[in-house]
C-alpha cells in the first residue's frame, strides 16, 4: 500500500519487484531458514558499502541539507535512521548532533527512589542519586537531556492525545525555555501546530530492576534516529537502515525496509564483522505463526 502511493504507470513493474522482495522477507522465504534466521542479500542499489565514510554516507542520505533546514517543519517529517537497539539510536543521535553548530542546552532530571513501591530499606539507602542518574531505560528519558533549536524530537509520555501529543509524536523544537520546551508538530492531523512540552513526573516499568524510581525530566528524546520498533506504522519518504548487528526478533528487518514510499528512498548500512557476507544480513522470521492465521 505505501509503495503504491502516488505510483506512476512507467514504474508499476519496478514497484511490484520491491514490493514481491519486501513479502519474501515478511513471510521469510529468503534463503535457507535455520531456527528462523535467514539470510537477506541486499541489492546492490539499495546497500551502502561498509567502509571509513558508511556512516556519514548514510546520513548524508537521509539528511540532506541537514543544517540549511533546520528551520524547515516539512524537512524531518518523511526521513528517519532505524536502528534495532536503543544504544545505537543513542548513539546515531549524539553523533549527528555533533554536526550542528548551534547553542546547546543541557536539561538535568531530578530522579528519587519510589518508597511506597515496596523498596526495602538498605535500598533507599545504598542506591544513591548517582546511581539513578546512571540508569538509562527504554521509554524514559535519559538523565541528562541535551537539544538545540530546530533539532527533531520524540515524545514518550500520553500528555494530550485530542491534540495530538501521544506517545511516539514527533516533533520540532522552535524554543528552549527553563520550565517548558516550545516545539513544532510534525506528524499526525494536527502537523504544524506549536505545542508546549512541560517536565513531567516518569516511573519506570522495567522488570529487570530490583527497584522502581521516579524521573522528573522532560518526556523527550532526540530523533534523529529511532528504533526499528518505534517505527511501526510509519510511512516515510526516506529511510537509512543502520545495523551495526543484526536484528533479533521475529519480523523486525521487514518493518525496517517496509517504511519507505519508493525503493529509491531507502539505503542499509550494515556492519557484520565477518559474520556474514558484506551485502547480507540475518531475517528472523518464525514461520509457524503463519500457520493457523
Amino acid at each position: 500500500m505505501r509503495l503504491t502511493v502516488g505510483g506512476m504507470v512507467e514504474v508499476d513493474d519496478d514497484i511490484k519487484a520491491f514490493a514481491d522482495w519486501l513479502i519474501q522477507i515478511g513471510n521469510g522465504l529468503t534463503g535457507d531458514s535455520t531456527d528462523g534466521e535467514s539470510e537477506v542479500v541486499i541489492p546492490k542499489d539499495i546497500l551502502i558499502d561498509d567502509t571509513d565514510d558508511g556512516f556519514q554516507n548514510l546520513v548524508t542520505f537521509v539528511y540532506t541539507g541537514l543544517l540549511m533546514n533546520l528551520d524547515n517543519i516539512n524537512y524531518f517529517k518523511e526521513r528517519t535512521i532505524l536502528a534495532p537497539t536503543l544504544e545505537v539510536v543513542h548513539e546515531v543521535n549524539n553523533t549527528i548532533m555533533e554536526f550542528i553548530n548551534s547553542d546547546e542546552k543541557v536539561y538535568l532530571s531530578s530522579d528519587s527512589l519510589c518508597a511506597e513501591e515496596g523498596n526495602m530499606e538498605y535500598e533507599l539507602d545504598a542506591i544513591t542519586t548517582d546511581v539513578l542518574n546512571s540508569i538509562n531505560c527504554s521509554g524514559l528519558p535519559n538523565h541528562q537531556l541535551k537539544l538545540k533549536i530546530g533539532v527533531p524530537v520524540m515524545l514518550l509520555r500520553n500528555i494530550d492525545q485530542s491534540n495530538g501529543l501521544c506517545n511516539g509524536t514527533r516533533l520540532q523544537v522552535r524554543r528552549l525555555g527553563n520550565h517548558v520546551i516550545e516545539c513544532n508538530i510534525l506528524t499526525g492531523d494536527k502537523c504544524g501546530e506549536v505545542v508546549l512540552i512541560p517536565r513531567m513526573n516518569m516511573a519506570t516499568n522495567n522488570e529487570t530492576l530490583p527497584f522502581r524510581f521516579q524521573r522528573r525530566q522532560f518526556p523527550l528524546v532526540v530523533s534523529f534516529a529511532m528504533t526499528i520498533n518505534k517505527s511501526q506504522g510509519q510511512t516515510l519518504s526516506k529511510v537509512g537502515l543502520y545495523l551495526p548487528r543484526p536484528v533479533f526478533t521475529h519480523g523486525q528487518l521487514y518493518v525496517a525496509l517496509s517504511r519507505v514510499k519508493s525503493r529509491e528512498g531507502l539505503r542499509v548500512l550494515i556492519k557484520n564483522n565477518g559474520s556474514l557476507s558484506d551485502d547480507s544480513t540475518l531475517n528472523v522470521v518464525y514461520r509457524e505463526v503463519f500457520q493457523n492465521l
